[in-house]
């Protein structure tokens, strides 16, 4: 990884009860002595997140380099009660036990006060659980499954960027629009994909759509042609993966290689693509998918000018899942600044005040039930004759107001909402 800005020595955090090494980095914003608003001393940050697995490009060490961003910006600016501010990050490699026996270590003995990323959502839902259950705060910014701030809502955690019926709503409604009725999924078999297209298929039978088949793959799936075959002779107007990662990759490689995107039969949509995906797959396979987003990093002044810094380090552009932890951990901040402490339900009390609204996010606000709603984008995949540049890849199609892209509020099954 490129050498990071700011105050930083790198650090190794070892997290003995799993025999895991976690990379770390400590980033210090003041030496004064810390007020009593600060437990422990020091406003302490973790990424976890997928340092090794079929995520990491998407999230990995550009997570951690855009909450060392975040904690750079917010420190030019303001000092946290005095405190200095520490990062440490980890791989949970995707697994629930040891994402949830790191985030205990870091809650009870690291002295980590929020934890951030959590690329996969079972990850990601049985790290909320601790984090309520030790009144942590926790900020997901990878994982999609709506049922994080739905059916498992917490009190001290928030879904950060998206949530899969936000894809699946704004997607979906867009090529039914274009008369596209019939849908097979390709879907992976883990919480998120089956989340995907559950919601995706709700809302497809809801808007006069039908779902005519699906098929279920292991994640990291090398080999994904007998799936695409099913789907390619289902006859099928859409095919639409409710996958990620290099396994999203993977498969549009492979439908191109059975000139399923060219054909012109059958429209094939991922579900969730990020850029670093669309990057690898070629503009040439790529091009004229249609897709949602909550960042682009190409959007404005203020996308562009954070993406470009992020560039200079990374040598990619950020994703959404990158470009949201730099969102979430530059906001903790500000609401820990403001509630005078760090102790989580003050801060996420001020967190749900606070109208979110930075280079990454626009128009934000954090409901009761921990959604962080707010405006997405329809993008369309360029031609390579579109393209300027390596990092040109969209065309913004539409800007979905927040209270359309995301479920309302009045459908939640959280328990934090009032009915």
């Amino acid at each position: 990884m490129p050498s990071l800005t700011g105050h930083l020595r790198r650090t190794i955090a070892v997290a003995a009860s799993v025999a895991l090494t976690a990379l770390g980095y400590a980033v210090t914003t003041a030496h004064a002595a810390p007020t009593g608003g600060i437990s422990d001393g020091v406003v302490k940050i973790g990424v976890l997140t997928d340092l090794s697995g079929v995520s990491s490009d998407n999230a990995g060490k550009g997570s951690v380099l855009a909450a060392t961003m975040a904690i750079d910006d917010f420190s030019r600016d303001h000092k946290v009660l005095g405190a200095p501010i520490e990062l440490v990050s980890a791989d949970s490699q995707g697994k629930t036990d040891t994402g949830a026996t790191i985030a205990r270590e870091w809650y009870d003995r690291g002295k980590v006060d929020m934890i951030t990323d959590l690329t996969f959502s079972n990850v990601a839902l049985a790290v909320d659980r601790i984090a309520n259950e030790k009144k942590k705060i926790a900020l997901v910014t990878g994982a999609g499954s709506s049922a994080i701030s739905n059916e498992q809502c917490t009190a001290h955690s928030v879904q950060w960027m998206y949530d899969t019926y936000a894809l699946a709503n704004s997607t979906s409604q867009a090529l039914l629009r274009r008369g596209l009725k019939s849908w097979y999924f390709i879907t992976a078999d883990y919480a998120f994909g089956q989340a995907l297209e559950k919601d995706a298929s709700e809302i497809l039978t809801r808007q006069g759509g039908k779902v005519v088949g699906s098929v279920k793959h292991p994640v990291n799936s090398p080999d994904l042609s007998s799936y695409l075959l099913r789907a390619q002779t289902s006859g099928a107007q859409v095919i639409a993966l409710a996958n990620s990662g290099t396994d999203t990759l993977n498969t549009v490689k492979q439908a191109s290689q059975f000139n399923i995107i060219q054909g012109g039969k059958q429209v094939f949509t991922p579900l969730l693509s990020l850029i670093t995906e669309v990057h690898g797959m070629g503009l040439k396979n790529a091009q004229g998918m249609i897709l949602t987003n909550g960042f682009y990093w190409d959007q404005d002044d203020r996308s562009r000018a954070f993406a470009q810094r992020f560039y200079a380090q990374h040598k990619k552009m950020p994703t959404m899942m990158q470009a949201a932890v730099y969102s979430a951990v530059l906001n903790y901040l500000k609401a820990v600044q403001a509630a005078g402490t760090d102790e989580a339900d003050a801060v996420m009390a001020k967190l749900k005040s606070m109208k979110i609204d930075d280079p990454v996010i626009r128009n934000g606000q954090i409901r009761a039930d921990g959604k962080l709603v707010h405006d997405m984008l329809l993008v369309q995949v360029k031609t390579p004759a579109e393209s300027k540049s390596e990092w040109d890849l969209y065309k913004i199609l539409e800007t979905i107001p927040a209270d359309k892209a995301f479920a309302p509020l009045a459908e939640s099954k959280c328990a934090l909402v009032k009915k």
